[in-house]
């Protein structure tokens, strides 16, 4: 299972039906959280996700609307019992503000916290996946992350397999894990009878930004682009001015890098009671785009090729 839940999908300014950024994450039961803007435990609760395999935060920029949600989501952890530890990883500083929820007191806890700093181009690697740090223009250092499976193997031809002699049961198994196997003296390789490999899934998050071609460049071919779309075509100049993207740039962007979906999220409050200018703006560019709403849940399935 790889699956998106939006769980703050607001700009700057919070909504009555619009948190604060949050997208979580969960792949195969372990929960990724990428930002955490306040109220985001709240969130979790009210979308039923859980918290305690929460294993990593990754912090896009340390705008408050970004990262004022770890107090409380630590502190609820804590409560609940947690004893794993977990990741905050972020831009440059990202040691700093967590040392400063410490210091003020924020965060009486029973598990540790390591922090990790990113740069563009880096990658942390995962059990079967990686996530690489993005380049993103905002107007404070930040980051974009994408979340990239590793490749899967090719399609096992039990039919082949039969025909070069190899009989159904635990040779099967071994062919499929890339072993060879001798049936009979005759040597049966994994490349006669596994197929190509197939991509694993991958997921583009690029937290506040300007529209930029390190972001288009990591996109390419994603599963799912999740993109700032802060502001309407209208308000073009605004966007360049708060180093924020709008709608149909995402659009463009998402049509260049050739994405599988779009999901504008950031929504300006003035977009509170009609996000349909920010869903055709993006469409002019771009077919298949939604407008993420808080507690939306989005499912990445493996593509078959």
């Amino acid at each position: 299972m790889l699956q998106v839940v939006f769980l703050g999908t607001a700009g700057s300014l919070p909504t009555p039906d619009r948190n604060p950024s949050a997208v979580l994450v969960n792949r195969e039961g372990e929960l990724l959280l990428f930002d955490c803007g306040e109220g985001t435990q709240r969130q979790m609760m009210r979308a039923k996700t859980g918290m305690m395999k929460l294993s990593h935060i990754f912090l896009s920029h340390l705008h408050a609307d970004h990262i004022l949600g770890i107090p409380g989501l630590l502190e609820t952890m804590a409560f609940q019992g947690r004893k794993e530890p977990l990741y905050i990883v972020g831009p440059i500083r990202t040691s700093a503000v967590v040392s400063l929820f410490n210091d003020l007191g924020c965060c009486s806890r029973n598990f540790g916290i390591n922090v990790l700093e990113m740069e563009p181009r880096s990658v942390l690697r995962m059990n079967g996946y990686q996530v690489e740090a993005v380049e993103t223009v905002h107007s404070v250092p930040s980051l974009g992350f994408c979340l990239k499976e590793d490749q899967r193997l090719g399609k096992f031809d039990r039919d082949a397999a039969v025909s070069l002699g190899v009989p159904p049961g635990p040779l099967f198994g071994r062919l499929q894990r890339g072993e060879t196997v001798e049936v009979e003296g005759n040597v049966v390789r994994p490349e006669q009878v596994m197929g190509s490999p197939r991509p694993g899934r991958k997921i583009v998050y690029t937290g506040d930004t300007r529209p930029c071609k390190s972001v288009e460049d990591a996109s390419r071919n994603a599963d799912l682009l999740i993109h700032d779309a802060a502001l309407a075509d209208d308000l073009a100049e605004w966007a360049v001015e708060t180093r924020h993207s709008t709608a149909g740039e995402a659009g463009e962007l998402a049509a260049r890098a050739g994405v599988r979906r779009l999901v504008l999220t950031h929504i300006s409050s003035r977009y509170s009671e009609d996000v349909m200018p920010l869903l055709k703006n993006a469409q002019s560019h771009f077919e298949n785009v939604l407008v993420a709403e808080d507690l939306m849940r989005v499912e990445i399935r493996l593509r078959d090729e």
